[in-house]
């Protein structure tokens, strides 16, 4: 297990993150932790949506918490009879937060995600919101998920004008199979110096079970058969392929999920091997990335016509 640094801090993070969302007891979770702590992760990813996952990590996690980078996230409804137990605004973070610390047997999150971008919120008032939460020390760095390149850019420019904290990670669904961060989310976090979690890297198991009526599938498992690895390592270690700043988000359910999904850690990918796998997706970038090409960049073109 390799570190990075998550976003433009000193905080050092494994090179694969653990999600916590499948844990259904602490009997089940234990040894799953057990076994990344002892490969050299530590980077554990909950929610307070996430059922009783916060309870069963801190339970798990009693008497070694700060060995862990420990995550969680808010915005999703908590209660269904509160209209204010859900959202970004700062009302619910405030008691999202202590609710998960609670639970959590702690009292503070190294990362504290915004869970999804609810369309209401102004930017200002969660950074805002986030930003007292880290000075009062009750979380060490902020991040968000599943929110438009535009809304985290703008953001994070505001944190920088304003001192206030920024967005130092983001979170967003990336496989063989949802390439769209590619566009707009993946350029964007590389600009603003921002660690990228992705989640569902095996798309929900898709990429890991037979399909020979889908190219993606058919060419994962072909490559692996090559390669004398498993399609998950194949997946997963392609999500690492084009950027430095992506770290897969594995949700293991068992030892020996976990410790097939370390196996991507040390896959070397061959450039065949990936055309082959990026060929099938039929993915295309799309405009403006597209449109401005090398040739228009040429020093004898002056705004993409001949001199």
């Amino acid at each position: 297990m390799r570190y990075r640094l998550f976003g433009r801090t000193g905080l050092r993070v494994s090179e694969l993150f653990l999600g916590a969302m499948r844990f259904t007891s602490a009997e089940q979770a234990r040894p799953i932790i057990d076994l990344y702590a002892e490969s050299g992760g530590n980077v554990i990813d909950t929610a307070d949506a996430y059922g009783s996952s916060e309870d069963i990590v801190g339970e798990v996690l009693t008497g070694r918490r700060d060995q862990f980078v420990l995550a969680s996230k808010y915005s999703l409804p908590r209660d269904p009879h509160d209209i204010n137990a859900t959202g970004n605004h700062r009302k619910n973070l405030r008691l999202a937060l202590e609710s998960s610390l609670r639970r959590l047997g702690t009292d503070y999150l190294d990362i504290y995600w915004v869970h999804y971008w609810e369309r209401h919120t102004p930017i200002e008032e969660t950074l805002r919101a986030l930003d007292d939460a880290v000075r009062a020390g009750k979380i060490l760095y902020a991040g968000i998920s599943d929110a438009p390149a535009w809304l985290v850019a703008r953001g994070n420019t505001l944190a920088e004008w304003r001192d206030w904290s920024p967005f130092a990670g983001l979170q967003v669904p990336y496989s063989l199979l949802q390439r769209d961060i590619e566009r707009e989310l993946l350029p964007m976090a590389e600009a603003f110096g921002m660690t990228v979690a992705a989640w569902a890297p095996l798309a929900h198991g898709r990429l890991t079970k037979p399909a020979a009526d889908d190219a993606v599938i058919s060419a994962v498992h072909k490559v692996a058969a090559e390669l004398g690895a498993t399609p998950a390592q194949v997946a997963l270690a392609w999500t690492r392929i084009h950027s430095r700043t992506v770290h897969p988000l594995v949700g293991a359910s068992s030892p020996g999920q976990l410790t097939d999904n370390l196996g991507a850690l040390e896959l070397q990918l061959p450039d065949d091997a990936v055309q082959r796998l990026e060929a099938a997706t039929g993915f295309a970038v799309g405009f403006p990335q597209d449109f401005i090409t090398d040739d228009m960049l040429d020093p004898d073109r002056i705004d993409g016509r001949r001199t």
